[in-house]
């Protein structure tokens, strides 16, 4: 995915999860949106370099939107959570992820389930073969010096909401994948975050035991691009 023509700012800090304040190369500091909901660990330190796209909608409040960052140690982050879905669909399409190849028809943010969920990704086959792609956006580096990155980075019910809808749609005969897009480049490898949510991490154990597929592929992220590029391993139970 080609990014939008971005320039460069200094974070002075993130605050009221969706706002940030920001020093742009000339002194100015302005306000920003900040399209991520999650606590944004190790990715909003005060000081650090981010890349902000900028629209022409005389409508919007703020005419910047964070898009990317640079952590201390220097790992590219891709901070708009949103956008995950459609580098999936991206690479679906380019033939990137194998898993999910083979499929004649894709579908977005289908409506499904009994708790009111949308799918993030539907694919189904000429024969009607069934699957169903929900993609989390995973941004936490827990352990820098294995490279480990951990979901979610904050307690999410609405995520093991999805999860259980994944294993409603297996037990009906279907395929169910919950796929993390990683945006971070230090990340090698993903676990579910048991210190952060013990109910998201039982829960994930638990549809991977009824046969939820868990998939994880890692993204190359710059100013110009962010796309993805390869499989990494997922950790279901971390040692003590």
């Amino acid at each position: 995915m080609q990014c939008p023509p971005l320039q460069p700012a200094v974070l002075v800090k993130r605050y009221k999860r969706f706002l940030a304040d920001v020093q742009l190369p000339h002194g100015e500091i302005i306000t920003v949106h900040c399209p991520n909901t999650g606590a944004m660990t190790g990715c909003a330190e005060p000081g650090s370099q981010v890349w902000l796209s900028t629209s022409d909608n005389p409508k919007r409040k703020y005419r910047h939107t964070w898009e990317l960052a640079q952590s201390p140690a220097g790992h590219w982050v891709g901070i708009h959570s949103a956008k995950a879905n459609a580098l999936v669909v991206e690479a679906i399409e380019q033939g990137v992820i194998s898993p999910l190849q083979g499929y004649a028809q894709l579908r977005t943010e289908l409506k499904y389930g009994d708790e009111n969920s949308r799918i993030d990704i539907h694919l189904a086959t000429e024969q009607g073969e069934q699957c169903f792609v929900e993609v989390k956006s995973v941004t936490l580096l827990a352990q820098p010096d294995t490279g480990l990155g951990v979901f979610p980075d904050a307690v999410s019910a609405r995520g093991s909401k999805h999860i259980r809808e994944l294993m409603a749609v297996k037990q009906q005969g279907h395929r169910a994948v919950l796929f993390f897009c990683v945006q971070h480049s230090g990340i090698t490898s993903v676990a579910p975050a048991d210190l952060i949510d013990s109910v998201y991490a039982q829960t994930f154990r638990e549809a991977m035991a009824a046969g939820v597929e868990v998939l994880a592929y890692g993204a190359e992220l710059n100013q110009h691009e962010v796309r993805l590029s390869s499989a990494l391993p997922v950790i279901a139970q971390q040692d003590r």
